[in-house]
């Protein structure tokens, strides 16, 4: 049994991808109309899966009937039913939830319909119906669902070899099929790079690697990750984290919660107590600290009480507008993020898409903490962002 699977996510490519071979089908996959209406062509599947939501395509004489701006999965499901004529089941997926949609995929002779998130377990069972079992008898186990929105993120790596996490990263893309991690190696000394290569090779599509031959120092790594991912159509959101996972995973979904389920395009995690004071503030409790951070709030117009935790998730809108060119800080650049927002959008307008998201857990670990040198030595750069963003 072959099936065709139209998608222009490649995350939701892979897992569909796996959980179909798994079951002993033969899948084809497609990331656009134009590619996804060739293999129909020429593949002869007995199962179609289309996401109604695909990417404007141009060059196929077959659909040119329609205007770009109106094309969407149902061309695919046009061409098979309509055009040809055949008797092909064709699934519609999607996370729009318009009915006049839906009702249009249905007139146009779709065989059934699944909604984003999709379950791998429901997916299986619904193939199964419409064109039978394959001779596989492999059984989905684990309750695993495609999310709706697919998120990048960015994680920052120097010397790590005895730090790096691996067996969690691989956990974690493993159960979150949403979720697309991009390492960058910032010109690690030791086994880093290596490490990561093999977790990008048990986890082919799922992680990437960014491979920064010298240290351009944490800022640039970040900056050039996130440019890289912007440059990808499927990613909804990006952020970055911390390879030693100070910030977990479960308090990194809840920015991506937030985010998904507001107007803000920038959600930013915040190491905020219950009392109201930042986690720096009560492991330092230096003077200097506590003015720092009064300095930057006073500079930004803005009552973020914590700008430097490295949790942060934003649309991609604001990487491409903000990532652009080197930051002037490596200690600060988040304090610049917020700063060069303020500049493009205004006070006013800044304050309502940016959200500081208190974290439920954050492990402060040897060596984070700064030094009284490091403290003046941070009075300096925001000086040097106040002058350059004035």
């Amino acid at each position: 049994m072959r099936i065709l699977v139209v998608d222009d996510q490649e995350l939701v490519l892979l897992s569909l991808e796996k959980c179909l071979t798994d079951l002993g089908y033969e899948v084809m996959t497609s990331k656009s109309i134009e590619e996804g209406i060739s293999k129909y062509d020429s593949y002869a599947p007995n199962l179609v899966l289309v996401d109604i939501d695909l990417p404007e395509c141009t060059g196929d004489k077959r659909v040119d009937n329609h205007q770009a701006s109106n094309r969407s999965g149902l061309d695919i499901l046009k061409y098979i039913k309509k055009d040809l004529g055949h008797k092909t089941p064709v699934l519609i997926l999607s996370g729009n939830i318009d009915e006049d949609i839906i009702e249009k995929g249905f007139a146009l002779g779709a065989s059934d319909y699944l909604k984003k998130p999709l379950s791998l377990n429901e997916i299986g069972i619904r193939v199964k119906r419409l064109i039978g079992n394959s001779n596989c008898t492999h059984v989905i186990h684990k309750k695993k669902f495609i999310q709706n929105t697919i998120v990048g993120v960015v994680i920052p790596c120097y010397n790590e070899e005895k730090r790096l996490l691996s067996e969690e990263f691989n956990n974690f893309v493993k159960s979150n099929l949403g979720y697309h991690l991009c390492f960058v190696n910032n010109g690690s000394s030791d086994n880093t790079l290596a490490l990561l290569y093999d977790l990008k090779k048990k986890n082919e599509g799922r992680i990437s690697v960014y491979d920064c031959k010298e240290n351009v120092g944490k800022a640039e790594a970040v900056r050039l990750g996130m440019l890289k991912l912007a440059m990808q159509q499927q990613f909804d959101y990006i952020g970055f984290l911390d390879v030693d996972l100070s910030t977990n995973f479960q308090d990194f979904g809840t920015l991506v919660d937030t985010i998904k389920n507001s107007n803000y395009k920038v959600v930013s995690g915040s190491r905020i107590s219950r009392m109201g004071a930042t986690i720096e503030e009560k492991a330092s409790g230096t003077i200097i600290s506590k003015i720092t951070n009064f300095i930057i709030r006073k500079k930004l117009g803005m009552d973020f009480k914590d700008t430097q935790c490295c949790a942060k998730i934003m649309t991609k809108d604001v990487v491409e507008d903000t990532f652009q060119t080197r930051f002037l800080t490596d200690g600060l650049f988040d304090v610049e993020i917020f700063m060069r927002i303020k500049k493009k959008y205004g006070l006013e307008k800044a304050k309502s898409l940016l959200c500081e998201k208190p974290l439920n857990r954050w492990i402060h670990l040897d060596g984070s903490k700064l030094s009284f040198k490091d403290s003046f030595k941070i009075l300096g750069q925001i000086g040097q962002i106040a002058l350059h963003y004035k």
